[in-house]
């Protein structure tokens, strides 16, 4: 069994990490370090974990782990990195933004390497070093890789997408309340959100000649988890034609489904999958992408990354059951 630390053991990514590591079958997990926790049960904090394990939060890191996941607050993971050392064999998986564009994959001879495994699984596998995806980013990624794998991004794309309260972490602001939440519906950093620059590099990766904008709404929902995200743009050619493209591009993805109905959240809430629904209407198409924004929108698709960097079935510890009813 490999040995999985954890830095940043507090916050709602870091309890769906431990929860599925604590079940992955090819894993132990040797430490979770939290410098405000330190000496506490996991469970008092993650009370879901009541009676499933006696860890305690750690004040001190094993450099010799196989794999590190970093569950630090944006801009934090640098600095974790400057001031700690691990093993060259330790395998790191990044949760923050600190290395997802690629002028800041580079750092102190370490190559981090995108991780959206639909889009460059053999990469990955060959990878020591992830940056994991942000959620709003996998979700929109996700519905946009088939048709700009086939050149056929031509024009504006427009997206509106919705996020739980979980999106915003655990620290409480006044638009995390639960009164300024329930019946309420905003958006946030309309524009100019920062997963747009990841979309946009994998966008223009894929698409050399692509200029068009990509305008992006995020908005907060009055729900815990999930994203749903709409999105459209001109296209050429029939439904039929878009559809078999989505399901041909996706046919080896164990993770991403091309549903033929319409969907909805709770098909997808406390699993791992993507589920894609295709539209055409008169120019335009029209793609709906939805997601749990902590698992396959943070540390499920952090598990994923991890089994193909250690050659473990790609949805090992991660086959969930989803919150339907």
């Amino acid at each position: 069994m490999i040995q999985a630390g954890i830095i940043g053991g507090a916050g709602y990514t870091a309890g769906e990490l431990i929860r599925l590591l604590l079940n992955h079958p090819e894993v132990n997990l040797n430490f979770i370090y939290s410098t405000s926790n330190a000496g506490n049960k996991i469970s008092d904090i993650h009370q879901d974990l009541v009676g499933d394990s006696a860890l305690k939060f750690s004040s001190v890191v094993n450099p010799e782990v196989d794999v590190l996941f970093l569950c630090l607050g944006h801009g934090n993971s640098k600095a974790f990195l400057e001031a700690h050392q691990f093993s060259s064999q330790t395998k790191i998986i990044d949760l923050s933004n600190d290395f997802r564009l690629e002028k800041d994959q580079n750092f102190k001879r370490k190559r981090f390497v995108y991780g959206l495994p639909e889009l460059q699984k053999s990469v990955i596998k060959n990878a020591d070093y992830i940056a994991n995806p942000g959620c709003f980013a996998t979700a929109i990624q996700l519905a946009l890789l088939p048709i700009a794998v086939a050149q056929l991004l031509k024009d504006e794309i427009h997206i509106n997408a919705v996020t739980g309260a979980t999106g915003a972490g655990t620290a409480l602001s006044e638009t995390t309340h639960f009164t300024w939440r329930d019946n309420n519906y905003s958006s946030y950093k309309v524009f100019n959100h920062q997963h747009l620059d990841e979309i946009q590099q994998t966008v223009n990766q894929l698409n050399s000649n692509f200029f068009p904008e990509i305008s992006f709404i995020p908005n907060r929902g009055n729900f815990s988890r999930g994203i749903f995200a709409s999105l459209y743009t001109k296209y050429e050619g029939p439904a039929e034609s878009a559809t078999t493209l989505f399901k041909d591009f996706y046919k080896d993805a164990i993770f991403t489904i091309v549903s033929d109905e319409e969907i909805h959240l709770k098909q997808v809430v406390n699993t791992n999958k993507c589920l894609l629904h295709v539209q055409k209407y008169k120019d335009k198409i029209l793609i709906t992408s939805i997601i749990d924004n902590l698992l396959k929108g943070a540390s499920g698709q952090a598990i994923q990354n991890m089994n193909l960097m250690f050659g473990f079935e790609e949805s090992t510890g991660l086959k969930l059951k989803a919150n339907y009813f």
